[in-house]
Parts: C-alpha cells; structure tokens; sequence
C-alpha cells in the first residue's frame, strides 16, 4: 500500500501541470451518458488528491443538478387525444350516387307495388330490432355464459350456439342495410347523411373484425378478452344506432 501511495505522489510530482479536480469536474458533465464502472472510477480516483469542502460541496450540487434534469425529462408524460367527428365525413363520400343508380331499378320495382305506406316505412326498423334483441341480445347473453359459467354443459351449448346467432346477426344486418336504402329512397330521403348510417357502416366494420378474431384464438387466448370487451362495445353501438334510426324514422 506504501509503494502504491509513493507512486502516486511521484506521478503527481513529475506531472504538476495535471489538474485532478478539472478532470473530474469536466467528466461530471457527462457522467450521466456513461456507467456505473466510470462514475466508481472518478470517485476512486478522488482518493490521490485533497479537496476542500467547498469544492465537494459544489461538485454534489452540480451532480444533483444534472440528475434532477434528466429525471424530469424521463418522468414527462405526452397526452393524445381521438377525435371521432372526422368519422362523419364518410356522409360526404361520393358513393351516394353510385347507390342511387345501382338500386334504382329495384326501388322502381317497390314502388310498383304500391305496399302500404307504414310497412315501407317502418318494416326496416321492425326487422332490424327483432335482429338486434334477438339474435344479438341472447347471442351476447350466451357470450357471458361462456366466460363466467361453471356448468360445464351449459358451457358446451353456449359455445355452439353464441357463433350461430351472431353470425346469423351480422348476415341479417348485412342484408337489413339494403332495405334501409331501400326504404330511404322511395321515400326521396338522403341515404348516407345521417349518424344513422354512419353508426351501421361503424357497427358492420367492427362485426367483420369481431367475427375473425374467433380464429386466432388458439394461437392468442388473450384475444378472448378482446373478443369479449369488442363484443360489448358492438351491441353498445348498435343499441344506439337503434335510437339514431328511430329518430330518422320519426323526422319525415
């Protein structure tokens, strides 16, 4: 330990124009970017050459300075926001037309057969909300009874028919789509501007990924929550596309 000391000193004495404490108070600037190997380093290195209180005092300050700064800009937290009102512009897309033609045809053909006026009307949104509380409120039902149930034979008929009524669900709102344009067009009414049909065009978008998302199950089991929770959220959705249609319904 002696000659290590005696060796110290001699290094210093040979080499008077080296500076200690400039060193370190240089690297201090940048220790954060290294590691804990060079910051133990600095610290051993102190050990050679005296310091004052002062100068400690201002080293840890500065050091703390650093830190804090650094910790600070981790710790920032950045807030996004989702607006969904751009989702209505879909009312504005060109397809308005292209519909009104390729149904115009088959709206001719209705009016041909002069059906009364309420059946025209209304027949739409009866069929729908039989579709809607039905089909989709004892397809969801067996959803949950599926998830929760210790019943291992309810469990097994749930899980055969819950994909059965809602897929029957999705094909009948599919096809239900075409008799609401139906019915808005031979009563001369718009057929993409309302929330209305911008719901259905949302509810049908997610039915389609609802319904894949069973077949990756098996390589996901996660996904059955997902599954579960997007469920909710559809019928949810649908429920006030029910109310939206209503509204329409009620307006002319």
């Amino acid at each position: 330990m002696a000659n290590m000391l005696n060796a110290s000193q001699i290094a210093f004495t040979k080499y008077p124009s080296f500076s200690l404490f400039n060193y370190y108070q240089q690297s201090l600037k940048n220790v954060v970017f290294g590691n804990a190997k060079i910051r133990g380093c600095l610290a051993t290195t102190l050990a050679y050459k005296k310091l004052n209180s002062k100068n400690i005092v201002e080293i840890v300050k500065e050091e703390n300075e650093v830190e804090e700064k650094f910790s600070s800009n981790e710790s920032e937290t950045l807030l996004y926001s989702f607006s969904p009102l751009p989702l209505m512009f879909i009312a504005a897309l060109p397809g308005a037309g292209t519909i009104r033609s390729l149904f115009g045809p088959f709206v001719e053909l209705v009016k041909s057969w002069n059906l009364p006026d309420w059946l025209v009307h209304w027949g739409h949104p009866g069929n729908m909300a039989v579709v809607l509380f039905a089909m989709g409120g004892y397809g969801t039902y067996l959803g949950f009874r599926i998830r929760f149930s210790d019943d291992v034979e309810e469990k097994a008929k749930a899980k055969d028919l819950h994909p059965k009524l809602l897929g029957g669900m999705f094909f009948f709102f599919a096809l239900g789509a075409t008799g609401g344009i139906t019915s808005l067009l031979t009563s001369d009414k718009p057929i993409l501007e309302s929330p209305h049909a911008v719901t259905g065009f949302i509810g049908l978008t997610l039915l389609t990924i609802q319904t894949i998302l069973p077949t990756l199950f098996e390589g996901n089991p996660g996904l059955r929550n997902v599954h579960g929770i997007l469920g909710s959220g559809i019928m949810t959705l649908f429920l006030v596309h029910a109310a939206l249609g209503l509204q329409l319904g009620l307006s002319y």
